[in-house]
């Protein structure tokens, strides 16, 4: 049986087998695949869906657990309104960079919630809203019996799944006592060695942080050890690892400057679709917003008569949303590898709290280099250089 958050109420799970057809498989649970169920049936709530996942959950997931107000909007727009109201806001984000720093309060709160809860509760919602749960390992797309198939199974590569394009990055995650220093709030260390990367500490509100070390990876170098992230996390960030625990370590399929979703029956979301801001590593709010979209998407289709028109709606919904965006990531990525650009972006940030706004909206959500953004960089620029 599928285990649940308290207080949610639990639906009988109905097993998937092969030569038993059902209108929409969503396979993988996490963020993107449940939101993708819940959209569908938000649309048409008589549909069949099946949410198929290897993991009974709450489970555990590598992940900086970060929850930024964007894809809190998404939720939000499907009925999931106040669904961390029982959670501490964090409403204070720290940029740093060799030594300088930009600390402001932003536009919105984030929240820091371990995705053994966010995820379950997402789950939870799907199965409120008459998704239908088993757990079960996928090995290959066809070997799914389905009117419609959403693919959110994450970063892992499945067979017959459409390429990913883009770099990966790698990061390591733990759990370890909140300092006095970073509590409430949310601090990011751009790291000086290894480029691009950064620590990150963020205050969960309950005494204890999520901390982590990423970086992207190059063939130039070899793959970052363990020993070699927790020795990256503890430099920049002194205090990080002590009484640390759950380390767990994932790899980010990043993405490239173009999504341009296939046609067909067979939509893919999230991490799957190689869908994680390349500057940041953000993927929830990216997981969300496909996974509504995809969701929406099959159920129109299904109700138009006319499945195989799925992935053509699918790309128009998210084109708009995320092309002109994933241009400017993939732009302000390449910038990120030279250290003097992310330093007079963080100094930027420090000045003025419009050019820190924009940069949140562009490595949080779907917010493009603005020409105040712009203007910030090269001003940096010519401080850093004077």
């Amino acid at each position: 049986m599928t285990r649940l958050s308290s207080g949610r109420r639990r639906r009988r799970r109905t097993g998937y087998r092969p030569g038993v057809t059902a209108d929409v498989v969503v396979v993988g649970a996490g963020p993107a695949g449940a939101t993708a169920a819940l959209a569908a049936l938000r649309a048409h709530p008589g549909l069949d869906v099946r949410l198929v996942d290897r993991a009974d959950f709450p489970r555990d997931k590598p992940c900086g657990d970060g929850i930024a107000p964007h894809a809190l909007d998404v939720l939000a727009g499907l009925g999931l309104e106040g669904l961390f109201d029982d959670r501490i806001p964090v409403h204070r984000l720290r940029l740093v960079k060799q030594g300088h720093g930009a600390a402001r309060t932003t536009r919105s709160p984030n929240f820091v919630v371990p995705r053994e809860i966010f995820d379950a509760r997402l789950v939870a919602a799907a199965l409120d809203a008459g998704a239908r749960f088993e757990r079960r390992r996928v090995r290959a797309v066809d070997h799914l019996d389905a009117r419609v198939v959403v693919l959110a199974h994450g970063a892992h590569p499945l067979p017959g799944a459409a390429p990913r394009r883009g770099r990966t990055a790698f990061a390591l995650r733990g759990y370890a006592p909140t300092p006095p220093g970073r509590a409430s709030e949310q601090v990011i260390v751009f790291g000086d060695q290894r480029q691009p990367s950064y620590a990150w500490s963020f205050d969960r509100g309950d005494g204890w942080a999520n901390v982590g070390y990423g970086e992207v990876l190059s063939p130039a170098r070899a793959a970052p050890s363990r020993a070699l992230l927790l020795g990256e996390l503890e430099r920049l960030l002194p205090g990080a690892t002590e009484d640390g625990r759950a380390w767990r370590g994932h790899h980010l399929p990043l993405s490239s400057w173009r999504f341009r979703p296939p046609e067909g029956r067979v939509l893919t979301v999230g991490d799957a679709a190689g869908l994680i801001n390349p500057l940041t590593g953000e993927g929830i709010y990216y997981a969300v917003l496909t996974g509504a979209a995809a969701g929406r998407a099959a159920a129109e289709a299904l109700a138009a008569g006319r499945p195989q028109a799925a992935g053509r709606r699918y790309r128009r919904a998210v084109t708009p949303a995320l092309g002109v965006h994933l241009v400017n990531t993939a732009a302000a990525a390449r910038l990120s590898t030279l250290d003097v650009v992310v330093d007079a972006g963080v100094r930027a940030a420090a000045r003025d709290q419009r050019i820190f706004d924009d940069f949140v909206d562009l490595g949080l959500g779907g917010g493009t280099l603005t020409p105040r953004l712009g203007a910030g960089l090269v001003a940096g620029l010519l401080r850093t250089g004077s």
